[in-house]
């Protein structure tokens, strides 16, 4: 089978002159904490970025087909956003909270247009971890109850806030920062007990929130997050009207919704900006990150003014979050989504992929599901298709067969056994074409 090529590109990178990457390496593992992994068995060291590429240190070119983990949305080093962060770090870097500045409010506005009800009040922070834990903190003023659920094989976050609601083993450690947290059945048709065929799965996943609510809170509930579609789960689709019927669980009980749109948010979906507009439903808060700002420090928690009021009575002031350059580059990004249409894109290429993912699924037993919408797509590996047995040797297998061939992607799931698609969203059809023709090479090599 012929080894797939990238598709040109115009752009050309400057020489890279730094140390090496073994050098690199060696720094890193003497003086950084050692609990920060790498991907890949030899460590990629990538040193210049230009929309969905990326070159390393010998000047080799890749497509990123993970956007920097869903960071980059509108392309590495997008013109328009980089001109917008050079304009605004030569005039002034950095004002707090405490004074005024003309950036933040602009941004404020722009975002809050672009999100549905009453969410229109912003908060910025400067990462999807602190967005976590800054919406728990507002439910927990508003409501006045304590206790919150979340699903089984989420992510939320690295700080203790964000492991307490994260239930995926991998990333939670042996101390006592999950007090209050309660875990609710993941809406996993795949694997779980309701399946794709069953029409009535979403309404059967959402009862064993009520379960929760009735047994464990007891009866009282601060608030229900939830990922929009669980992205290091293995890009998890909750099955219809899941979110409706759980939301209207939690709010019976006096509770109220927060949807993570950390790597779901900003068009990537391809049908709706926001994830969670793909169930149906409106949130109380939404908190965003990631893509927000293109790869600089910048998150979000949007909410309604009622609830946005429960923060005044104690004095609360943020030192970064807010940030005139990286509200700059936030505004920006929104221009180029607009500009480009990149939503559309999403539509388009996405739909695209995920019809070659099914014929590559056709064709390749070790492929047990393909899910997801726009450019969030998993391909779940498996062992055996009638007992879903994990592969999580072979999903690192076609991840290092795709980095050879010069493609970088993603793994999730519980096992790891999970392929993440999420390229910056300026992908092009020949990407895409690259895309599934590595797929079909590290799948046949298998």
């Amino acid at each position: 089978m012929k080894t797939p090529s990238l598709p040109p590109t115009t752009h050309v990178p400057q020489p890279y002159t730094g140390p090496s990457a073994a050098a690199v390496l060696a720094q890193r593992q003497q003086f950084l904490n050692p609990g920060i992994f790498l991907y890949y068995q030899a460590p990629l060291m990538v040193v210049e970025g230009k929309l969905q590429y990326v070159w390393d240190d010998q000047g080799r070119r890749y497509l990123d087909g993970l956007g920097g983990i869903v960071t980059i949305s509108v392309g590495h080093c997008h013109p328009h956003v980089v001109a917008a962060a050079n304009q605004q770090n030569a005039t002034l870097q950095h004002a707090t909270t405490l004074y005024l500045h003309p950036n933040i409010g602009a941004f404020a506005e722009h975002l809050a247009a672009k999100l549905p009800g009453e969410l229109k009040v912003c908060y910025f922070v400067n990462s999807g971890s602190e967005a976590n834990d800054l919406a728990l903190l507002m439910a927990r003023a508003y409501t006045g109850n304590y206790d919150v659920i979340a699903l089984r094989n989420a992510y939320h976050g690295g700080n203790a806030s964000g492991m307490a609601l994260t239930a995926h083993s991998s990333w939670k450690y042996n101390v006592p920062h999950s007090f209050g947290v309660h875990h609710a059945l993941a809406p996993y048709p795949y694997r779980g007990p309701y399946g794709y065929e069953d029409a009535a799965a979403g309404r059967k996943y959402a009862d064993d929130v009520k379960s929760l609510i009735d047994y464990a809170t007891p009866g009282k509930v601060a608030a229900f997050i939830a990922e929009s579609i669980q992205g290091v789960g293995g890009c998890v689709e909750f099955p219809s009207g899941y979110l409706q019927h759980a939301y209207e669980h939690v709010r019976a009980a006096g509770g109220v919704c927060i949807a993570d749109e950390v790597q779901t948010g900003f068009g990537r979906t391809g049908t709706h900006f926001w994830g969670f507009e793909t169930q149906g439903v409106i949130p109380d808060i939404v908190t965003l990150a990631k893509g927000i700002g293109n790869g600089c420090p910048l998150a979000a928690v949007v909410t309604t003014a009622k609830i946005a009021q429960s923060l005044t009575g104690k004095v609360h002031f943020n030192t970064f979050g807010g940030n005139p350059v990286t509200t700059a580059m936030g505004k920006a990004v929104l221009e180029v989504i607009e500009q480009e249409k990149l939503q559309a894109n999403c539509l388009n290429q996405g739909t695209y992929l995920r019809a070659g993912l099914d014929r590559l699924k056709a064709k390749y037993p070790i492929i047990g599901d393909v899910r997801g919408q726009g450019l969030l797509l998993g391909i779940e590996l498996v062992q055996d298709r009638t007992t879903q047995e994990p592969a999580p040797a072979a999903c690192a297998a076609v991840l290092e067969a795709a980095r050879a061939m010069g493609l970088l992607i993603g793994k999730g799931g519980l096992w790891g056994q999970t392929i993440r698609l999420a390229p910056p969203m300026c992908l092009t059809q020949p990407d895409a074409d690259f895309i599934l023709e590595v797929f079909d090479v590290a799948l046949a090599g298998l």
